[in-house]
């Protein structure tokens, strides 16, 4: 029995495991790992405020900070029975704009671009794709400068607020920014056919794909749809004793998250330019790796959206807060996928009760199925090398934050 065991993989966010066991021609055994260490959120926020929630939980992740933010005051909103301005939404989706963009093209070009031009990293790529190197600085640069705009800094944001800000944008570096989309418009296009003319593996593995609708109230699962306050109706989390993370079955089948499940449930409203883009593309994908193509679909839409958006007139709010007991729910679409906060309030609002469940928890237990399928595929004729090299590229396809999912890559394989 030969054991293959990958102890860090690269160009991912967070640490995992994955081993491997192989007799002869044949997978014995594939097992998938969050190895980060255990972050303990749903205990640390246990017995806190309800004003306190939000800015600790926005320290699950860094990279997509805003959405736990977010998600944790909508949460906390819904439990306190607090309806928030329209100028609180609208300037909520600007900065969760901001963090889509930084976050895809980070994955982009940084993380997932190397393996399909030849490189081992970024670094040793801006030697030859200097254009495609300045691209995704420019990117990420206006993600992070939208982020600064509402949230006060580019992570963990500062204003937020539970009902809304503690300070809206200046009018001056709103127009100064918006100035700036143009260019912007012209990069997530350019990111778009760039990453639509790869040469993508064969790989077709039809899933259940979850996705928001609308507000966040409902939770779509291949057409059906489903209460986001009663996921514990349908989502089962498991404990298995190798992880760090919890793997997540609907149906007691695994399911995806992310780009591709918001593409193949139609749940993103697409902008002008990326709904031509799109018209080439088939009605749905089940082949892992075009989650690449779907986030840079995605990335056109938000910089049109964010475009828009910076053309709203502000005035500032105030919203009086009252605590009381009360049990809420929240979804959001983090770039990784969807995202749960789910609290209990008792009558001094006070957290008596939490549960997270980050994008990668969800999707962990399609991606080890799909590794262990891949796997199986290739292994006849794939070498070692070869073959730990391609399970790290589906890996990275799915953009996975294992930091998030904790609460890369060891690849062991052992071989007979």
């Amino acid at each position: 029995m030969e054991s293959i065991k990958l102890n860090h993989i690269t160009k991912i966010e967070g640490h995992a495991s994955l081993l491997l066991e192989i007799d002869g021609d044949e997978l014995k055994r594939c097992e998938l790992a969050a190895v980060e260490g255990a972050r303990l959120f749903e205990g640390i926020i246990l017995g806190k405020h309800f004003l306190e929630v939000a800015a600790i939980t926005s320290r699950i992740c860094g990279i997509c900070s805003c959405s736990h933010t977010m998600t944790s005051l909508k949460a906390i909103e819904k439990a306190m029975g607090i309806t928030v301005s329209k100028q609180t939404r609208m300037l909520r989706r600007l900065m969760h704009l901001g963090e889509m963009i930084r976050s895809h093209s980070t994955h982009l070009y940084f993380l997932a671009l190397p393996d399909y031009l030849g490189f081992a990293s970024a670094i040793s790529m801006a030697q030859k794709h200097k254009r495609e190197f300045e691209r995704a600085l420019r990117l990420i640069y206006l993600g992070n400068e939208i982020v600064e705009l509402v949230g006060g800094r580019s992570m963990h944001p500062v204003t937020t607020r539970v009902g809304g800000f503690s300070r809206i944008p200046e009018q001056g570096k709103i127009k100064k920014l918006r100035s700036s989309l143009a260019r912007a418009e012209r990069d997530a296009v350019a990111t778009f056919r760039l990453f639509s003319r790869l040469k993508y593996p064969a790989f077709e593995r039809p899933s259940q794909y979850c996705s928001i609708v609308g507000t966040g109230n409902q939770l779509c699962f291949d057409g059906r749809m489903l209460d986001t306050g009663e996921y514990r109706k349908y989502i089962v989390e498991q404990v298995h004793e190798y992880s760090n993370s919890k793997f997540s079955f609907f149906n007691g089948r695994e399911y995806m998250v992310g780009a591709m499940a918001r593409y193949n449930n139609r749940a993103l409203q697409l902008s002008g330019d990326a709904k031509k883009l799109a018209k080439p593309l088939p009605e749905s994908f089940s082949n892992p790796f075009f989650n690449n193509v779907c986030q840079a679909l995605e990335l056109v839409s938000c910089v049109e959206e964010a475009k828009e958006l910076l053309g709203l007139k502000l005035r500032n709010e105030r919203q009086r807060l009252k605590p009381k007991p009360g049990h809420g729910v929240a979804a959001s679409e983090a770039p990784r996928g969807v995202l749960i906060h789910d609290y209990e309030f008792d009558e001094r609002g006070y957290i008596t009760a939490a549960n997270i469940i980050p994008p990668t928890a969800h999707q962990l237990a399609r991606m080890e199925e799909d590794i262990r399928n891949y796997v199986a595929l290739r292994l006849s004729h794939c070498s070692k090398e070869n073959l730990v090299h391609e399970v790290e590229k589906l890996i990275r396809a799915y953009d996975p934050c294992f930091s998030c999912s904790a609460h890369f890559l060891k690849v062991e394989i052992k071989q007979t």
